[in-house]
């Protein structure tokens, strides 16, 4: 494993993503403001027909630089040349390679789909839990028929297994074209972070502060029942229940029993519908509050099904009368950009409309700032591999150390905020820059 610290942003900047969406957008633009070359963008897309294919990444980089000699859009040459230089070997070691977000992009969710079908060959190696991941499966050449449907939820478990599969394919391939690349963010440790079970056990075992698991004595949760045991054993009324590998509160349930009267309250981000007679579940992009239970058992049901993460309902800390969280990002070690995310529910995200502050306009205590900050770079500390994530930390109540929430390896997408002047991609890339004068520096003297 190449350290980040051996990096050299001279050399070929690789990003594997999505082209043209808010993220490679961000990146680029960070990119361009600190007069660094382009980052050479290579499409989920194309990777994942390249494994179809059964093509390997040098195939695929000299399909894209005959692409690339065919388009006449300004920067083409840019991409030939790049290609022929990493390929040619002309380097003093290997590209830098950032892995972005899979998401907002049907044709590669159902490509991914297909991919983790069980009639596909793939390797499983970097599937953090094979055998809690089995979920509702469809044939791979099903899955290629699928329809986009605004906000439906399709086969999360069989996506993620075959996401994993593609991070496995670029490591392995990478590693064989490129011994002396080094990622941003490591391939096997974003496969972890995305499986939230296996994230909060490591975690845990690093004595960094989550909260407490409800398990099955099966090992996985089958169904509802199986909650309602678990809950009844573990004397927790109110817990959330967490679909494995979401992400942007899909999938997530605040979920509680009331101990005496039984009655039941789920807020969540889940829609469910019958169409055609079938049951369907999709994200509605709001939250909605369910008390009829045939309905929240029926959402229980599908996300044991496809596999979940349920842990004790910790409340939070409020401000202003709302309950509030952090979102951290942490670069180099250094914990830099935060978020505060105000809500009047227990969920938290901002695309559900709810508030944001920097911490300095919230006014935190400096004492819970620190903390904070210091929780999310010691769990940032059991991912040594990549360089940054945004963690989601949680102020308790009442009162003490901070609780890690979630590690999102593309949790750098914050709007508005800034950190010593530097948007989060901007600083990414100049703390990039940094390192690379630096190394240069001492190499000169040594």
């Amino acid at each position: 494993m190449v350290r980040m610290s051996d990096c050299n942003v001279s050399e070929p900047f690789i990003l594997f993503g999505n082209p043209g969406n808010r993220r490679t957008t961000g990146l680029q633009e960070a990119r361009s403001r600190l007069k660094l070359p382009p980052a050479l963008e290579v499409s989920y897309k194309n990777v994942l027909e390249a494994i179809r294919q059964k093509q390997g990444l040098s195939e695929l980089m000299l399909r894209i630089a005959a692409r690339a000699t065919q388009d006449s859009v300004n920067g083409s040459s840019f991409v030939q040349e790049s290609i022929d230089q990493l390929l040619a070997g002309q380097m003093d070691s290997g590209p830098l390679l950032r892995l972005d977000a899979p998401g907002e992009n049907f044709e590669v969710e159902r490509e991914l789909i297909a991919l983790g079908a069980s009639d596909v060959e793939g390797d499983d190696s970097l599937l953090p839990w094979p055998e809690w991941t089995q979920g509702t499966g469809i044939a791979a050449a099903e899955a290629r028929r699928l329809q986009e449907q605004h906000g439906r939820i399709w086969h999360p478990a069989q996506w993620f297994r075959g996401y994993c599969r593609l991070l496995a394919w670029l490591r392995d391939e990478v590693a064989l074209l490129w011994p002396s690349s080094h990622w941003m963010n490591d391939p096997a440790e974003v496969a972890v972070m995305f499986d939230k079970r296996r994230c909060s056990a490591d975690l845990g075992k690093a004595d960094i502060r989550v909260p407490s698991v409800l398990a099955s004595s099966g090992g996985a949760f089958r169904d509802v029942d199986d909650l309602h045991t678990a809950m009844k054993e573990s004397g927790f009324h109110r817990v959330f229940v967490k679909i494995f590998c979401g992400s942007g509160a899909s999938g997530v349930m605040a979920y509680q029993v009331h101990p005496h009267t039984h009655a039941e309250l789920a807020v969540t981000t889940i829609g469910t519908e019958i169409i055609h007679g079938q049951r369907v579940y999709y994200n509605a992009g709001r939250l909605r509050r369910y008390t009829n239970k045939q309905d929240i058992h029926a959402i229980l049901n599908w996300l044991c099904l496809e596999g979940v993460h349920v842990e004790r309902w910790i409340p939070k800390a409020t401000l202003n009368g709302r309950v509030y969280d952090v979102r951290q990002l942490v670069c180099g070690s250094e914990a830099c950009h935060a978020v505060l995310r105000l809500s009047h529910s227990p969920i938290t995200n901002l695309h559900l409309r709810n508030e944001r502050l920097s911490l300095k306009e919230a006014g935190l205590p400096q004492s819970t700032v620190e903390s904070v900050q210091l929780t999310a770079k010691a769990a940032m500390s059991v991912f040594p591999a990549s360089m940054v994530a945004g963690l989601d930390v949680l102020v308790p109540a009442h009162g003490g150390r901070p609780y890690v929430l979630d590690v999102n390896p593309f949790g750098d997408l914050l709007y508005r905020v800034e950190h010593q002047g530097w948007n989060p991609y901007e600083w990414e890339m100049q703390h990039l820059a940094n390192r690379s004068v630096v190394r240069e520096r001492k190499d000169r003297y040594d």
